[in-house]
This record gives C-alpha cells, sequence and structure tokens, in this order.
C-alpha cells in the first residue's frame, strides 16, 4: 500500500509538470495513461490478500486507540502470532493462497469505547462478518469501509456513531444483512443503498434520518426485513416499495412521513407486520391492504387518517394485533372484523367513531386488550362481550354509551383493567365483577350507576386503583378496606352508608381516599392513622361523628385533609401540628370546640385552611402568622373567637381571602394588614370591631358588606361613619407648644431644600448643553468590556438589520445575531418602529431593576431617530420553543434537562415577583421567550410588555401577551397581577414535558383522567422511576399552576419549594401510570 501511495504521488507530479508542457489533446491522453495505470496498481493491490500478521497489527493498533476498560476487555488480544484464538476472532482459509486469514469479528456488548474510524479496514478486506454492536463506539462510518468487498454482515447496531451513511458502503454488493440502529447517524439515507442487491435485512431504525425515503430502496428485491422506525424522514412512502415482494417486516413508524398510504403495498404478499404510525400520514386506509393475508401486525395508529374503516380487513384471518387509535377514522365498526378470531389486541380509541359495538365481537374469542374509549360509539355494551375469556383489559370509557352494564361481564375471569367512564351507564355493577381475583383498575366514574357494591369487588385484594365517584351507588361499604395492594380509590358523591372500617388501616400502599358526598355514618378508625404515605383523605360531606382520632397525625405525607360538613365534635387534636406536609385543611361544618392549637404554625405549607362553622372559641393564636404559605383562604368564620384580632396575621403576605366573620372579636383591625398586599376579598362582618379601618387602596374599594355590624368601625370604607378626631383643652395646648417648637426647623429645610434645587437646576442646564453636543457627535453609548463606542460595530454587524441575521421575530420586536470583529456575539432587539417609547422604556426600566443567572442580560441599548434597539447576551441554542419544534433537538432535551430548565424559569419569576424592589410581571412567558445557552441553562427574555407592579394600585392595564398562555381572567378583567404569569408558567412546564403545547389537554383536563405516560413527550424514552417521580411532582405543581380561580394558584415562591423538597420517589408507586389529579387540594 505505501508502494501505491508513492507511486500515486509522483503520478501527481508528472500530471503538474504535463500540464505546463504539453497540449490539450496530449495533455488529455496522458491522463487517461495515468488513471488507467493507477486503476490496475489499485487492482493488484486489492487482488493481494493481506497476512494474518498484518491484519493482527491493524487490529491491535485499533485496541491501543480504546479506552483503558475497553483494553482490557481485550486482553487476550496480545500473541501477534496467533491471532486466531483471540476472543471475538474467527478465522478461514483464503481460497486463493490457501493460507489463514480472519473473516470474522464478533463483539457484541463489551462496552468498547473509541472510534470506528480508527479502525483499519484495509488489513481486513477477508473478513464476511463484522459484528461491533451494543458497545460505546463513537465517530463515524468511514468511506474506506467500501473494501470489506466480501462482508456479508455488518452490525453496528446499539452505538453512538455520529455523522452520515457513506454512499460508498453501497459498494459491499455481498452484503445481506445491514444493522445501524440504535445510533445517532444523522444524514440522508443515500439513493446508492439500491445497488446492494443481495440485501436480506436494513434496519436504521432508532437514528436521527432525515430526508424522503429513497425510491431507490425497492431495488433490494432480496429484502425480507425493512426497519426505517423512530427516525426524522419526511415525504411520502414511495410507491416503489411495493416491489419489494420478499418483506415479511416493514417498520416506517415514529418519523414525519406525509401523504397517503400507498395502494402498490398491498403487493407485499409475504409481509407479516405492517408498522406506519406516529406519523402525519393522510387520508383512508386502502382497501388494496385486504390483499396482506400473512399480515399479524398491523400498526397504524396516531397519524392522519380519515374515513371508514375498511370492511376488507376482515379478509386479514392471521391478524394477532391491530391498532388505528388516535387517528379521525369515522364511521362503525365493521362487523367483518368478527373473521380475525386470532386477535389478541384490537385499538381503536381516541377516533370519531360512532354507530353500536357490534354484537359479533364476540366471536373474537383470544382477545386479551379491547380498547374502544374516546369515540362516539352509543347502545348498549353487547352481553356477547362476556364470551372473550381471555380478556385483560376492557376500556369503553367517554362515550355515549348507554343501557345497563351485562351481567356477562362479571364472566370475564382473567380482567385485569376495566375502565366504563363518562358514559351514561345505568342499573347495578355484575354481580361477578372481580370473581377471578385478578382485577387491578376499575373506573366506572360519571355514570348513572345504581345499587350496592357486588360482594366479590367488595372482597377484591387485587384492587390497585378504584374509581366510581359522581353515581348513584347505594349500599353498605362497613365491608370495605381490606385491599393490600390498592393505592387510589375514589367513591365520593354517591349514596353509600355505612362506617369506614378499622380494615382501611392494612392498606399501607393507599395514596388517595376520596369517599366525601355520601352518608357514611360512625366516627373515623384511628386505624387511619398507620397509612403512611397517605396524600389525600377527603370524607368530608358525610354523616360521620366522634372526635377526630390524635392518629391522624400519624400521616407525615397527608396534604389535603377534609372533614367539613360532618358532624364530628371534640377538639382539634394537637397532633395535626405533625402533619408538616398538609396544604389543605377543610374542618368546617362540625360542631368543633376549644382553641386552635398553637402546634398548628408547625404545618408550614398549609396554603388553605378552613375551620368555620364550628364552635371554636379563645383567641385567635399568634402562631397562625407564622403559616407563610396560606394563600387560598383563612376562614374561622361563625364560631366564638373573643379578643382582639392578632397582628401577626399581617405576615401572611400571600394570603389571598380572609373571612373572620360572626365571632366575638373586638378592637381595631390591625394596621399590619396594609401588609396583606396579596388580599383580594376580607370579611370581618358580625363582631364588635371599633376603630379606624387600615387605609389604602384596597380597603378604600372594599365593599361595606365585609364589614357590617361593626358598630363603632369607622374609615375609609364607603359607607362606614368618618372617624372623629377629638382632643382635649390639654391635648390642644401640647399641640400649639409642638408647633411652635417644629416650626423653625421646618424653615431651616425649606431653606437648605432651596438652595439645593438652585444648583441642580444650574448643573441640569449644564448636562443638557453636553447631552446636545454629545447627541450631535454621536446618536448612541454603549459600552463593551473595554468601553469602547460599538453603535457602528452592530449596525455593521447587522448589515443595517438585515434578514439574513434575524434569529427571531417577537410581538413587539425583531432579533438579530450580532459579531462583533473582537469575536463578541449579542443578541441585538430592534424595537418594531410603530411602537412609542412606551414599549421600549418599559423593557428597559424592567431589566435595570433586576440582575438574575436566570433572566437575559442586558449589556446596553439606543434610542435615536435612526430606531431604539436592546443589546442582550447571546444565548447559542436559541429559544426552548425551536428546540422543541425540532425532532433532532427535541432529544437532546432529556428529562433531566426539561427538569433543570423547570427550576431555571421558576427561580427567576420567584426573583422578578418577590426579590425585586417592587413585583414586575413578565406577562409573556412562553417557550419563544425561554432561551438556552450552550450549557442548557434557561433565561427568561423579552421584557416588552412587562409591567412594574405598584403594590398600592389597581395595577389594570390593556390585554398582552400570547394566546395559548393568558391566564382566563384576562379575558373578564384588566387587573394584572403575578398569578398571571403563574398561569403561563404552568402552561410552559406542561409544553416542556408533552413536547407540544397542551391545548387540548388544557381542555379536557377537568372531566377527563390522563395518566402520565400518555402525556410526555414520545420522542424520548420513557423515564426511569426516579426521574418519573420528579416529572410527576412538578406536573401536578403545573396543574396547579393552570388553575381557573388565579386566588388558587401558588406563588412562585411557593412553586420552589414545593419543586425542592428532597424525599426519594416511592418505589411501589407506578407514576407513570398514575392518574395526573386535576384540582386535587380543592375540589
Amino acid at each position: 500500500m505505501s508502494m501505491l501511495c508513492s507511486l500515486i504521488s509522483s503520478f501527481k507530479q508528472a500530471h503538474s509538470l504535463a500540464m505546463e508542457s504539453l497540449s490539450p489533446k496530449l495533455l488529455a491522453s496522458f491522463t487517461i495513461l495515468i488513471m488507467a495505470t493507477a486503476a490496475t496498481l489499485v487492482s493488484v493491490t486489492a487482488a493481494v490478500p493481506p497476512s494474518l500478521e498484518g491484519q493482527a497489527g491493524a487490529l491491535l493498533a485499533w485496541k491501543a486507540t480504546l479506552n483503558n476498560e475497553s483494553q482490557q476487555a481485550l486482553q487476550s488480544w496480545a500473541n501477534m502470532s496467533a491471532p486466531c484464538n483471540w476472543r471475538g476472532i474467527r478465522c478461514g482459509m483464503d481460497k486463493v493462497q490457501q493460507q489463514p486469514v480472519i473473516v470474522n469479528i464478533s463483539l457484541p456488548g463489551m462496552r468498547l469505547r473509541g472510534k470506528l474510524e480508527s479502525l483499519d479496514f484495509s488489513a481486513l478486506r477477508t473478513l464476511t462478518s463484522l459484528d461491533l454492536s451494543h458497545n460505546e463506539l463513537a465517530g463515524s462510518i468511514p468511506w474506506s469501509i467500501e473494501v470489506l468487498v466480501e462482508l456479508h454482515a455488518l452490525l453496528l447496531q446499539s452505538n453512538q456513531i455520529r455523522g452520515s451513511i457513506p454512499p460508498s458502503l453501497a459498494n459491499l454488493t455481498k452484503l445481506r444483512i445491514l444493522e445501524l440502529s440504535n445510533n445517532q447517524i444523522s444524514s440522508e439515507i443515500p439513493r446508492q443503498i439500491g445497488n446492494m442487491s443481495n440485501l436480506v435485512t436494513l434496519n436504521l431504525s432508532v437514528n436521527h434520518l432525515t430526508g424522503p425515503i429513497p425510491p431507490e430502496i425497492g431495488h433490494l428485491e432480496q429484502l425480507s426485513i425493512l426497519d426505517l422506525f423512530d427516525n426524522n424522514l419526511s415525504g411520502s412512502i414511495p410507491s416503489s416499495v411495493g416491489d419489494l415482494t420478499k418483506l415479511t417486516i416493514l417498520y416506517l413508524d415514529q418519523n414525519h412521513l406525509s401523504g397517503h398510504i400507498p395502494p402498490e403495498l398491498g403487493y407485499l404478499g409475504n409481509l407479516e407486520a405492517l408498522a406506519l404510525s406516529n406519523n402525519t400520514i393522510t387520508g383512508s386506509i386502502p382497501r388494496d391492504l385486504c390483499n396482506l393475508t400473512k399480515l399479524t401486525t398491523l400498526y397504524l395508529w396516531r397519524s392522519k387518517l380519515s374515513g371508514h374503516i375498511p370492511p376488507e380487513l376482515g379478509y386479514l384471518v392471521n391478524l394477532e394485533e391491530l391498532s388505528l387509535q388516535k387517528n379521525t377514522l369515522l364511521g362503525s365498526i365493521p362487523n367483518s372484523l368478527r373473521n380475525l378470531t386470532k386477535l389478541r389486541i384490537l385499538y381503536l380509541y381516541t377516533n370519531k367513531l360512532s354507530g353500536y359495538i357490534p354484537q359479533q365481537i364476540g366471536h373474537l374469542i383470544n382477545l386479551e386488550e379491547l380498547d374502544l374509549s374516546e369515540n362516539n360509539l352509543s347502545g348498549s355494551i353487547p352481553n356477547s362481550l362476556g364470551d372473550l375469556k381471555k380478556l385483560i383489559v376492557l376500556n369503553l370509557f367517554k362515550n355515549q354509551i348507554s343501557g345497563k352494564v351485562p351481567q356477562e361481564i362479571g364472566n370475564l375471569i382473567n380482567l385485569v383493567n376495566l375502565d366504563m367512564s363518562s358514559n351514561n351507564l345505568f342499573g347495578p355493577l355484575p354481580s361477578g365483577l372481580c370473581a377471578g381475583g385478578q382485577l387491578q383498575r376499575f373506573v366506572a366514574m360519571k355514570n348513572n350507576l345504581v345499587g350496592p357494591l357486588p360482594t366479590s369487588l367488595l372482597i377484591c385484594k387485587s384492587l390497585v386503583r378504584v374509581r366510581l365517584e359522581q353515581n348513584q351507588l347505594e349500599g353498605d361499604i362497613s365491608k370495605m378496606g381490606s385491599y393490600p395492594n390498592i393505592v387510589y380509590i375514589d367513591i365520593s358523591s354517591n349514596k353509600l352508608y355505612g362506617q369506614l372500617s378499622h380494615r382501611w388501616g392494612e392498606c399501607y400502599k393507599l395514596t388517595m381516599l376520596r369517599a366525601s358526598n355520601n352518608n357514611i355514618n360512625g366516627a373515623i378508625p384511628p386505624s387511619i392513622g398507620r397509612l403512611s404515605r397517605l396524600r389525600v383523605f377527603d370524607v368530608s360531606s358525610n354523616k360521620l361523628d366522634g372526635e377526630i382520632p390524635p392518629e391522624i397525625g400519624n400521616l407525615l405525607a397527608l396534604f389535603n385533609l377534609s372533614l367539613g360538613n360532618n358532624f364530628l365534635w371534640g377538639t382539634i387534636p394537637h397532633e395535626v401540628g405533625f402533619l408538616t406536609n398538609l396544604e389543605y385543611l377543610d374542618l368546617s361544618s362540625n360542631n368543633l370546640s376549644g382553641s386552635i392549637q398553637g402546634s398548628i404554625e408547625h404545618c408550614c405549607k398549609l396554603r388553605f385552611l378552613k375551620l368555620s362553622h364550628n364552635r371554636l372559641n379563645g383567641s385567635i393564636p399568634i402562631e397562625l402568622g407564622m403559616l407563610g404559605n396560606l394563600q387560598a383562604l383563612l376562614d374561622l368564620s361563625d364560631n366564638s373567637f373573643k379578643d382582639k384580632i392578632p397582628s401577626q396575621l399581617g405576615s401572611l403576605r400571600m394570603l389571598e381571602a380572609l373571612n373572620l366573620s360572626k365571632n366575638a372579636l373586638n378592637g381595631s383591625i390591625p394596621s399590619s394588614f396594609l401588609s396583606l398586599v396579596s388580599l383580594l376579598s376580607i370579611d370581618m362582618s358580625y363582631n364588635q370591631l371599633e376603630g379606624s379601618v387600615p387605609q389604602n387602596r384596597f380597603f378604600e374599594e372594599a365593599p361595606i358588606e365585609w364589614f357590617l355590624h361593626n358598630s363603632k368601625l369607622c374609615g375609609v370604607v364607603k359607607g362606614l361613619p368618618a372617624c372623629q378626631i377629638t382632643q382635649s383643652h390639654g391635648q390642644d395646648k401640647k399641640s400649639k407648644l409642638f408647633l411652635l417648637a417644629i416650626i423653625p426647623s421646618v424653615i431651616f429645610i425649606i431653606l437648605i431644600t432651596a438652595i439645593v434645587r438652585i444648583l441642580q437646576c444650574k448643573r441640569k442646564k449644564s448636562n443638557e448643553r453636553s447631552q446636545i453636543e454629545l447627541q450631535q457627535t454621536n446618536l448612541f453609548a454603549i459600552w463593551n468590556f473595554d468601553g469602547e463606542d460599538v453603535y457602528e460595530k452592530i449596525m455593521d454587524a447587522t448589515e443595517n438589520f438585515s434578514d439574513t441575521h434575524c434569529i427571531g421575530i417577537g410581538g413587539n420586536g425583531s432579533v438579530y445575531r450580532a459579531q462583533l470583529p473582537t469575536g463578541e456575539i449579542f443578541a441585538v432587539k430592534k424595537i418594531h418602529a410603530i411602537e412609542d417609547s412606551e414599549t421600549f422604556n418599559r423593557e428597559i426600566d424592567a431589566l435595570l431593576h433586576i440582575r438574575h443567572c436566570n433572566i437575559a442580560k442586558l449589556f446596553g441599548y439606543c434610542s435615536a431617530p435612526r430606531g431604539r434597539f436592546l443589546v442582550y447576551e447571546y444565548m447559542d441554542r436559541g429559544s426552548l420553543a425551536s428546540y422543541l419544534k425540532s425532532e433532532v433537538t427535541a432529544i437532546e432535551l432529556d428529562w433531566a434537562r426539561r427538569l433543570n430548565i423547570v427550576r431555571d424559569v421558576a427561580h427567576a419569576l420567584s426573583y422578578m415577583h418577590h426579590d425585586c424592589f417592587a413585583p414586575i410581571v413578565h406577562r409573556d412567558i412562553t417557550s419563544n421567550n425561554i432561551l438556552l445557552d450552550l450549557k442548557f441553562r434557561a433565561c427568561i427574555s423579552d421584557f416588552g410588555i412587562a409591567k412594574i407592579l405598584d403594590v398600592n394600585a389597581a395595577n389594570c392595564t390593556k390585554l398582552a401577551g400570547t394566546k395559548g398562555y393568558l391566564a382566563p381572567e384576562l379575558a373578564y378583567t384588566t387587573r394584572v397581577t403575578e398569578k398571571c404569569d403563574v398561569y403561563s408558567f404552568g402552561v410552559l412546564v406542561l409544553e416542556l414535558f408533552m413536547g407540544h403545547h397542551p391545548g387540548d389537554f388544557l381542555l379536557s383536563m377537568a372531566t377527563e383522567s390522563t395518566s402520565l405516560e400518555d402525556l410526555l413527550d414520545t420522542r424520548l424514552q420513557l423515564p426511569e422511576v426516579g426521574l418519573a417521580s420528579e416529572i410527576f411532582k412538578v406536573i401536578m405543581i403545573a396543574i396547579r399552576c393552570i388553575e381557573p380561580n388565579p386566588s388558587h394558584r401558588p406563588t412562585m415562591q411557593h412553586v420552589i419549594n414545593m419543586s425542592s423538597t428532597t424525599e426519594g420517589p416511592d418505589t411501589t408507586l407506578d407514576y407513570l401510570h398514575t392518574g395526573i389529579v386535576t384540582s386535587v387540594c380543592w375540589l
């Protein structure tokens, strides 16, 4: 090879000399002679087989480039004279020279780390098989791989290979298996791949391939497996795929393919598996697919398919899995599906199917999973479903199904998941439910079911999740409670009666127990205190009596305790103070007496506290002032509290609603209440208060109804008498003496002030003259780190704000990338010409008051006749919106990075709302206004419509922001608060984890139950338990942020407190399949 290289070098020198001295005709002849000679030398060199020793040397040279662990794994690669005994090496006999050569390298799953291109393929031309799969090899596939002309199998899957698929790979015409899946290859599929006529398996799945599927792929007539799953391929499916008549597997799912399903696919008579799901394929399902009679798997889900389900699918009698969910298919379910007797999985959910569920579906006796949910199906549930003895999953929720639930459903002894919720079902539940002891998830909420709970269900120990709320179910629940695996149960809003059994204390995995709005009586069993994982305990609006057991203090994970509207008596246990995670506490409308224990100060996360309509007495404890997170409500009304209102309540700066009415409170309203800056309503009526009402805009605009029946109250509230200023003779004399003493001091201060003003005026005139001179010579002064004027340089760098440098367009300006000659890069935001100075000045004003690592840094600004612009820190990765939109970059935003982005934005907003000299509301928190740097640090940008709040003003403004992120209250009010940003933050968090704007979810969340898995961005692999628990927690916080009622939203400070808890994940909880509970703390 070295001799060949020398000869080629000599030829190049000779060719160069010839170009200088020969005529064009002679030069052409000379060039042809050189090329022919070179080709001869190459063929001669290629014909000479490499020696075994040379091959060993090439492998040892490659080994030396690997990391230490990899070299240790290949420690048998040592003896140069015997490479055939090395690990993973197999030798054979060269047919021409009859000498041993290496023919097979097989090193799968050895965690080798290095680069593929470091391997000298020219020394391994005798290879017939190369398997380096399931390692950690990086780099790219080198062009030199084309020398492996004897190769039959190339297996490089599950590595970290980047770059492109070299067209030279097509020269390996003997190749039968090409496996490049699970890498990071990002090129287009080369058209030359059509030359690999012997290929049987082509697997390029789980990469970042772009562009179209080349039509030349139809030339691979021997192909049996074509797998292009999970790439970024676009364009339509070429009709030439129909020429691959030997295909048995065709996976094109999870790409960006568009167009229609080509009818030519009907020619693939040997096809056994066809997956086109998760694309943007439109049109109807072609009837030609009925020719694929060997098909066992057909995946067409989550595309944009429309039209009817073709009855011809009934000809696919070997079909075992049929997935057509998440399309817009219309019409009825064809009766012909009865012929698919081998079918195990039938998914038709989330379409627009109508009509009845066909009775013939009972013929599918091998069916294990049937999901027809989220359609427009009507009629009754056919009793033939009871014949599907192998059925494990039956989902019929969110349809318009009516009638009774067939008793035959109770015959499905293998049923694990049954969901019939959100229909119009009536009548009793089947008597045999859970007769097989397998049922884990049973959901039948939001129907009109009546009658008792079946005995088989009451004693079903396999239950994990039960939701029966909002029905008319009756019967005794005293036997409920022996469920060792149950995690979630909601039987609220029914007509159930009986008592809460002590057996509930044995449900150690229980996290949510809701039984509100029933007729349950008796006492709360002390055994409830054993449920260490319980988060929500809601038995409000029942007929419970007795005392609140002190064991309730053992529920350390509890954040919602709702016992209101019962007949409970006795005192509030001191042990309630142990519930340090409690956020929602409602003990209202009972017969509780005694005082509020001071231990309640330890419930430091409380944001909702309702103790109204009881017989509580004594003083309001000053410890309530320690509950700094109280936000939604503090309601102590309709009790017997006396004495003065503690001034410590003025520390509840986040509180939005305070009700102290109908007590026996006296004294004045504390002046500290002026610090309640978040207050939206206050009710002090029906007490014995006196004196002046605190004076600020909130109290001035308060309705008189909040202060009625306090005969000695006076002040600024319209309808209250004005406060009288009365003074005695002695006081009047003291006042005169005071005035005599202070007047000389006032005169002195006035004189000093006048002198200072005169000096300021002189200085101002001087400055104005200097400013005029400065404007004549320089329109703008902006400073870089050296103090140099860079105005002109920025104009040059953006070519006078040319579109070629534009990197983003917002509602109030365009952003440009400007690279100065010094190498410094800035983002320059040019305010739209149609705007007045208000937008520009507002952004300056906001940014001059804030300094935070997660807020885009302002370096300088310009305000001149030629235009206004600002110079920001440049963020290399651009906006979060662009990252989520791209299929390639979205994968770089793994779950950990997305969690960090949430924290970054939360800290920035918390700083703006709570740590600035006055709260700053951004008003346009969107994914377009979150920027990312190289390390994926997130920064908030674009303060063009930000508003600095005046804590004593109404803060009204015109509607501004981005549709889809605007808080709903802005539709009917112009009052801007920090809660507007909180709502936008909640939308942003959901968008971040869903991968797209959560519009549909926001519309359906109030009525539909969704699991975490259904929400998450499908472009990423599902998170592990630890990350899943973190994501679950963050999404639950986001749900609170998008509460329609702004008073129910947390503050950003509260968001940070909730998200920063360090407790580990509950390893017994399946976070991915746990329902996203909406409004968990305030419903």
